[in-house]
């Protein structure tokens, strides 16, 4: 079920922005938003299939029957919210509301569909009324930068299935597997020991592959020497982990642990760096700053980080594009690498919250290099 109260402080950090722009109701359809603000956990799918009506004093869900029981069971006898899955179009639903409400203002999620706005307003029509439409723009993900309490809990026991699978996987591996044998091996072992599913598709870039960023496992048979780069997180309660190592089979070489060693100092300066107020481009200006003196700035060119929570890629970000504060209670990932073509890979990469002591990782695993005896 449920945290009825964290739920309660996010409906009233909303209905604040709601109070301040002058909005009647908000229509929100995007599923990490709705998850947020319901509470509902492991509720939400693929689908498009719920929308929610917002005023300052009613809080509406529009579902269907393939939902409905579980929206009734998360949420529980005493949730705020009224659940509705009269077998009526979302469109057709939303516009009765804005009717009953009387609502002049009504703010639109700019993540709906065309054909959803456009069908909206044709229903509007029907019912003569004309409401103001402005747009929420990424505003109900601003408000999700800041975790409450749960939310922190969940992360943490993401992260804490996530640590213990790469010590499994660690007595795993060996020469003669291949990329999707360890995928499959590590995965498994987060689905049978807690996860409830996956946060992402799984990195596992052996050898020369590990110089692809988001390279896709596939049948490269690992060897001696090779570096195999892990990109991966459980997912628990819809909230993700998101954690990268990189390993060597057997002992590295020279080039190795030199290249191993500056994305170490990249990550443990950026991190030594983040504070509540921190300019997110400039975290990650420092890592490109590390990479680039020590003679490697051309093999380093995604961001730093991202912000992680009930959607894998949050905000607020370690990018070019951030140039805004990072606010505590955010969570980010911090996460440099050196991608050499033909060669290897390399990144190392925790998971972790913005306190005003600094950051504070939920990743456990050590940063040392990981070398797998053979």
């Amino acid at each position: 079920m449920s945290d009825a109260a964290a739920c309660a402080g996010r409906v009233a950090r909303l209905r604040a922005l709601m109070e301040e722009r002058g909005y009647d109701a908000v229509i929100l359809r995007n599923n990490p938003d709705l998850r947020w603000l319901t509470g509902a956990e492991r509720t939400f799918d693929d689908e498009t299939a719920h929308t929610a009506f917002v005023t300052s004093e009613g809080l509406w869900l529009h579902t269907d029957s393939r939902y409905y029981n579980t929206f009734c069971e998360r949420l529980g006898s005493d949730t705020a919210w009224v659940l509705d899955q009269e077998p009526i179009a979302a469109t057709a639903w939303a516009a009765a509301r804005v009717l009953a409400a009387r609502a002049r203002v009504v703010a639109i999620e700019d993540t709906v569909d065309l054909a959803f706005y456009d069908e909206f307003q044709t229903e509007l029509g029907a019912v003569s009324v004309a409401p103001a439409l402005p747009r929420l723009h990424a505003d109900i993900q601003k408000l999700r930068m800041v975790k409450d309490a749960e939310e922190l809990e969940l992360l943490r026991e993401a992260q804490r299935i996530t640590d213990e699978a790469f010590e499994y996987i660690c007595t795993y591996i060996k020469p003669g597997l291949t990329e999707q044998q360890i995928r499959a091996e590590l995965e498994n072992y987060m689905l049978s020991h807690g996860a409830d599913g996956l946060s992402f598709g799984t990195i596992i870039a052996a050898g020369p592959n590990g110089a692809n960023p988001h390279a896709q496992p596939g049948p490269y048979v690992v060897q001696e020497g090779d570096m195999i780069v892990m990109d991966y997180g459980a997912l628990y309660h819809d909230y993700h982990a998101d954690m990268t190592r990189t390993v060597c089979v057997g002992e590295p070489s020279a080039k190795q642990r030199v290249v191993y060693d500056i994305v170490r100092r990249a990550h443990e300066e950026c991190a030594a760096l983040v504070r509540p107020g921190i300019i997110g481009k400039d975290v990650h200006l420092h890592s490109k700053k590390v990479i680039a003196d020590a003679g490697y700035g051309e093999f380093y060119g995604h961001g730093l980080g991202h912000g992680v929570g009930i959607e894998i890629h949050e905000l607020p970000g370690f990018g070019m594009r951030w140039d805004k504060p990072v606010p505590a209670g955010s969570v980010v990932t911090v996460e440099p690498g050196i991608y050499l073509p033909g060669e290897f890979g390399i990144r190392l990469e925790d998971c972790g919250v913005v306190t005003e002591e600094g950051y504070q990782p939920f990743t456990q695993s050590p940063h040392e290099l990981r070398v797998i005896a053979v």
